[in-house]
């Protein structure tokens, strides 16, 4: 017995050495220290040995198999790395090449229109107010001079959540909330941009979901001339310095007078598809502040007056751009947005 297992020994050894890959050195393992293995097959007949004989042909096999295991292991940790350098040298990366570089995006077209828009503004000395997107009808209209009932609600028809609860149509609630919070003292002046929705159906020039920038001006003695000025610093700082802009009555509920403003085409008045031949482009509305939305905010009309006005940045990137669908812009079609890249 005591020969058998040296020679087991010998020849798990020698398999051992000779095992090129893991899966040889696995079926090794199995073949001689397995259950049925020729080693657990020598240790059956140890009931034929004398009681002298048994402890030492047990401590002999349990030396065979340690030795067979340690050999295993560390022919395992081996192969194994072997395969790990078999591998780097496949996978070599030649760090002398130069680095791809990472593809930088760029500003959405609103963004930028909008961004322009804002520091024209700051650098006047406005300030930036936001508010909520989901609005009380309280500030997006009873605040504004228009109650409940009001038919001019039906020129903006509107996502209602509950009866008092709606996504806003107008950044006009930010202007209620902000004069509001200053309790009855001036001077306020404010511009709101941010995401408005209304009930729309979506086409070349119209969206349910769009941007607005509204203004706001409150002090005492603002006049319309104050308006006007500040309305034509804005066209041409935004559209160049050669543009006029021409006020035309309008109405608005929120403000008394109010005005349409047009700035001049930049076909000089001759006339194109752009400006439907007229040589004027629509742009905003303004107006006076109502004398009711300054009460309701808490301004003693008889002290302060103020101006306000409403843009669209999306018609006026458009305008800017050459952009022929205002769907363009929500779209996320890399292949449009691409093309703003060089305006960087």
């Amino acid at each position: 017995m005591e020969q058998q297992l040296k020679e087991l020994q010998t020849e798990a050894l020698a398999k051992v050495e000779a095992a090129a890959d893991l899966k040889q050195l696995n079926d090794i393992r199995v073949a001689y220290l397995g259950k049925k293995g020729p080693i657990t097959e020598v240790l059956k007949g140890m009931g034929k040995l004398s009681a002298e004989e048994r402890p030492k042909m047990g401590a002999l096999a349990n030396e065979v198999r340690a030795a067979v295991s340690a050999a295993i292991e560390g022919k395992q940790s081996a192969l194994e790395q072997q395969a790990i350098q078999a591998q780097l040298e496949k996978e070599t990366v030649d760090v002398t090449l130069p680095g791809r570089p990472a593809r930088a995006g760029n500003a959405h077209p609103l963004t930028k229109v909008v961004e322009e828009i804002e520091d024209l503004f700051i650098g006047m000395g406005y300030s930036i107010a936001e508010g909520p997107e989901v609005e009380m009808d309280y500030y997006n209209f009873e605040a504004l001079n228009l109650p409940k009932g009001h038919p001019a609600r039906d020129m903006q028809d509107s996502f209602y959540i509950t009866e008092d609860i709606l996504l806003r149509t107008h950044t006009s609630p930010v202007q209620a909330r902000t004069m509001e919070k200053h309790k009855g003292q001036g001077p306020v002046k404010i511009i709101c941009p941010g995401k408005v929705y209304r009930r729309d159906n979506d086409d070349a020039t119209h969206s349910h979901q769009f941007t607005q920038i509204e203004g706001l001006v409150v002090d005492e003695n603002i006049s319309m001339g104050d308006l006007k000025g500040t309305l034509e610093v804005f066209a041409k700082k935004l559209f160049g310095e050669d543009r006029e802009i021409r006020l035309r009555p309008s109405f608005f509920p929120f403000t008394e007078p109010s005005v349409e403003v047009d700035v001049s085409c930049m076909c000089g008045g001759k006339g194109c598809r752009i400006c439907k031949e007229t040589g004027w482009i629509e742009i905003l509305g303004a107006g006076m502040v109502h004398p009711n939305v300054l009460e309701m905010a808490g301004f003693d009309s008889q002290k302060y007056t103020g101006f306000a006005f409403g843009m669209g940045p999306d018609r006026i990137a458009m305008l800017k751009y050459g952009i022929d669908d205002i769907r363009h812009f929500y779209t996320d079609d890399i292949r449009f947005l691409k093309q703003f890249a060089e305006h960087e």
